[in-house]
């Protein structure tokens, strides 16, 4: 049996425990940095698997490292298991919480997690019966959605050491992600006033929701100022308790995107000084509490192209009529235009060219190559902190129906039935694959890294979160 074959049935053999973990998982979803769960699951079964664990990584709890083998190369595959708040749902067609406001798995994050863990167990199988040397890591990251896992995990030095990394996400289609996603910054303004009778003796107080709204207004004027691709958002988390008492305390939070870490800089300093002539404006007082910030993605075309190759190889996705017909029932819930918008977004990121038949089918099987040049995507990732520090290479594959919009109730359905599982076992089969080829083949790993030091152009990874910053 070769290498290959020893990681494909050890995957196959066991697809029966990981879609078990899987829904376990999924069936106590946890929400950023409270997935005490998800965690000690995953570490349990590595740990018996032969792994060493280190926990606490980056001072957050649930966040761990599980290792095997010695010296070089070493490679990473990065697992996340965080749930999203309010999405408690059952694996049904129709909205059907579970836990009314509870969490729910609306990223996929029980599969994430699951098949990272799943690659690295399968690869030191094949890594012990050809006594290959090198060292392999489990990257449990915790508290992704809140952009806040992976850059603590950075800060602490917890990828310096890597040869290379592997990831994924649960998607729509089988394809290597080749694009980049938007920097960020995440950070609250809390304004300071002096309350009173707003009626009675309005001109004692000094209103701190006058001071959120003053700076909203400014960023709104500068919204029109920054570059197209920028992104801010925000929402007033508090404004005062009663109309007729001028607030004293108000807090606004924002996110700061846009395509690179140095622009989100620039506008994020845009900002601060709005907070600063806001403040003056109302005759208040404010401070900044920043919470987290993330990277740009790093794309590296070597391992894009080595993902592609091994889901090509793997190629054994085939959903069933059941789970076909479950799919249409979920896009008829979706918003109007999602499956069309997905479709067209797909035709921007594959070259070949994609039919009606494609449009009008829910479950995609085959593989898509990636485009040459790739769209770049509206959200954020901290996968993109790694991506700076080591060369990082991501691939997605089909959890969900065509046009699933993300985060929402219909991903939560999907994550949670056998749709889902066939994914993450597609995943995990694709990912030990490539990282077979990173362990044994030297001259691959090092056209990934000369690749690597030229995309950054001499600048090198710094933490965007201050020193005292901690996570939460």
């Amino acid at each position: 049996m070769t290498s290959q074959e020893t990681i494909l049935s050890y995957i196959s053999e066991r697809q029966e425990r990981l879609t078990q973990i899987a829904q376990e998982i999924w069936d106590r979803p946890q929400v950023a940095l409270q997935e005490t769960f998800a965690s000690a699951l995953l570490a349990r079964e590595l740990e018996e698997a032969g792994f060493e664990l280190e926990w606490g990584v980056g001072q957050m709890p649930t966040a761990f490292v599980a290792s095997w083998g010695e010296g070089s190369p070493i490679i990473g595959f990065l697992g996340e298991y965080d749930a999203l708040p309010g999405l408690s749902q059952r694996v049904s067609v129709e909205i059907d919480p579970i836990e009314e406001g509870g969490p729910g798995h609306g990223c996929g994050h029980n599969l994430f997690g699951t098949a990272c863990a799943a690659s690295v167990m399968a690869l030191k199988a094949a890594m012990e019966r050809e006594n290959l040397k090198g060292t392999i890591r489990f990257y449990g990251c915790p508290a992704e959605e809140t952009l806040v896992g992976k850059t603590y995990m950075a800060r602490a030095g917890a990828f310096d050491d890597l040869d290379a990394a592997l990831s994924w996400h649960p998607g729509d289609a089988n394809i290597a992600l080749n694009g980049s996603s938007l920097a960020m910054n995440s950070f609250r303004v809390n304004f300071y006033g002096t309350a009173s009778h707003a009626g009675g003796a309005p001109e004692l107080g000094r209103s701190a929701l006058d001071g959120v709204m003053l700076m909203d207004v400014g960023v709104n004027y500068l919204r029109e100022h920054v570059m197209q691709e920028a992104r801010i958002h925000s929402v007033v988390t508090s404004g005062g308790q009663a109309p007729n008492v001028v607030p004293a305390y108000a807090q606004v939070w924002y996110f700061v995107r846009a395509p690179h870490r140095e622009q989100v800089d620039e506008i994020y300093a845009r900002v601060l000084d709005i907070a600063k002539g806001a403040a003056l404006m109302s005759g208040t007082s404010h401070e900044i509490d920043f919470v987290t910030g993330c990277y740009d993605v790093l794309p590296n075309d070597t391992l894009a192209d080595l993902l592609l190759e091994k889901m090509q190889a793997v190629d054994d996705m085939r959903f069933t009529d059941e789970e076909r017909a479950f799919a249409k029932a979920l896009q008829a819930t979706f918003p109007e235009g999602s499956v069309g918008r997905a479709f067209e977004e797909m035709k921007k990121s594959t070259p070949i060219d994609l039919t009606d038949r494609d449009l009008h089918d829910p479950l995609w099987e085959r593989v898509l190559p990636h485009s040459a040049t790739p769209p770049l995507g509206g959200g954020s990732t901290e996968v993109g902190d790694v991506s700076w520090i080591t060369p990082t290479g991501q691939l997605s594959t089909c959890c969900w129906p065509l046009g699933t919009p993300g985060h929402s109730w219909q991903t939560v359905a999907s994550s949670g039935s056998s749709i889902g599982t066939k994914g993450m076992l597609f995943a995990a089969k694709g990912m030990a694959l490539a990282g077979l080829d990173l362990l044994t083949k030297p001259e691959l790993l090092a056209r990934a890294r000369a690749e690597f030091s030229e995309a950054k152009k001499g600048k090198e990874y710094v933490t965007p979160l201050p020193e005292h910053t901690l996570p939460r």
